[in-house]
């Protein structure tokens, strides 16, 4: 006699048919732990545990505080890690702009993290796919301690040799400053050094840029192009950012346009979305802003009025993988591709790659940690070889494909003795309302 087979309630027939690591309807978050590392500048690397011993890594934005991320942990405990949404809509009227938004966004990525580990998935499958198998790859390059067109030439050919066809490299403020006769007039004296940051742009001694300001930002990418030719698509970062105003951006910016850049990036505050679409429709060369933006409602208005030709969020502070994904997408709409501004460790860069495979009006994930030796071994999972003739293959490993190599993260901790510390007084409430009764 054949014996019949148990019938199966709808939850155990899911559940049987995926290859779990965990039973995901029981699963808890248990505790969240952070490790701040020194690299480019620093990563708070975020970990949350659950009470089936399975965890998810995340990250908070570089140069950001844990406490972005430590703030939420009351919320974090007892809930199913499984409910991301939920989870995301509770936290994020919490986050803000810049790195505020880096606690949200870090939590949405460690979420995602875990939840793939549980189901075996890796996370570009939770954001509906990948629309490539390999990832493309623009390099971050630093301005030379001395700005010569020479200098800048040889440390973008650097970036080419590693076989990148896709360069960014910096024209920061200190360039106009330092090189003779390049700005007129004087900065007002007699200021607190705190009230000079984040200034408006011409405040004080108003335009500023000469002659002399412009061709030597001239003479520097007319040297990188023709070190590197036509076959590299090159951008330039840090010229404005409220140092100069948008008639100074449109005059530097139409006097590189014989160079054919891919973009210029943060011409200005980023929160000047009109200023940016002056400086846009101004341009034939493309403008490139977004990375202090805040979830789909912060870029909604850039992207309604094209006031930039690339999106550029940095998923760890728009909202993590799936809120970026949603960025793109509705930038898409308006026929403005998506790059992924990216400045952080292995762990906040394989959420790009997850994310940037997603995305199908990707033009590049930005890579900023080309010069950091240690970089690559602050995970397992990465193989040296990870990035060919500059692509990255996205991982199918579950959730973001990698783990901690704890003895490497220890050498490079900002703080000895600090590796994932316990964080019990974060479990108390921090956030929201609450009832005060008579005693």
């Amino acid at each position: 006699m054949l014996h019949q087979k148990p019938t199966l309630n709808a939850a155990e027939a899911v559940e049987n048919a995926v290859s779990t690591y965990s039973s995901p309807s029981d699963l808890r978050i248990t505790d969240m732990r952070i490790a701040v590392v020194t690299g480019i500048c620093y990563y708070p690397i975020i970990k949350i545990d659950t009470n089936q011993g399975i965890y998810g890594l995340g990250e908070v934005r570089d140069g950001g505080h844990p406490e972005n991320a430590l703030q939420f942990k009351h919320m974090l405990i007892g809930q199913n890690p499984c409910n991301v949404d939920m989870i995301f809509s509770a936290m994020r009227r919490f986050g803000g702009h810049g790195r505020e938004g880096g606690g949200v966004s870090g939590i949405e990525i460690a979420l995602w993290d875990l939840i793939g580990k549980v189901y075996g998935v890796p996370c570009y499958q939770f954001l509906g796919g990948k629309y490539r198998d390999q990832v493309r790859i623009y390099g971050d390059t630093p301005a030379p301690d001395l700005q010569t067109p020479e200098n800048y030439a040889e440390a973008v050919k650097s970036r080419a040799d590693m076989g990148l066809s896709f360069i960014k490299f910096d024209l920061p403020p200190r360039l106009f400053e330092t090189a003779e006769g390049a700005l007129v007039g004087q900065p007002t004296k007699h200021e607190y050094d705190l009230g000079r940051a984040w200034r408006v742009p011409g405040r004080g001694p108003g335009a500023r840029l000469s002659e002399k300001g412009v061709s030597a930002a001239v003479d520097i990418v007319a040297a990188v192009r023709e070190k590197v030719g036509p076959g590299i698509s090159l951008c330039i970062d840090h010229f404005g950012e409220g140092f100069m105003t948008a008639d100074e951006a449109i005059r530097l910016g139409r006097a590189l346009e014989p160079f054919n850049l891919a973009w210029l990036e943060d011409p200005l505050p980023w929160h000047d979305i009109a200023g940016h679409k002056k400086v846009a429709d101004a341009l034939q060369t493309p403008i490139a802003g977004g990375e202090d933006l805040y979830l789909w409602d912060g870029f909604r208005e850039a992207i309604e009025t094209n006031a930039f030709d690339v999106l550029h969020p940095d998923l760890l502070t728009s909202g993590g993988m799936l809120e970026t994904k949603r960025i793109a997408d509705y930038g898409e709409r308006y026929g403005v591709a998506t790059a992924l501004h990216c400045c952080c460790s292995p762990i906040g860069f394989m959420a790009n790659v997850h994310c940037g495979a997603a995305i199908p009006s990707l033009l590049a994930v930005e890579h900023h940690g080309l010069d950091i030796p240690f970089w690559a071994d602050l995970v397992t999972g990465l193989d040296p070889s990870y990035m060919v003739d500059g692509y990255v293959k996205v991982p199918d490993a579950p959730g973001l494909g990698l783990d901690l190599n704890h003895e490497v993260i220890e050498e490079n901790l900002r703080v000895k003795g600090t590796m994932f510390a316990p964080t019990d007084a974060w479990n108390a409430k921090k956030l929201g309302f609450e009832r005060v009764t008579a005693r």
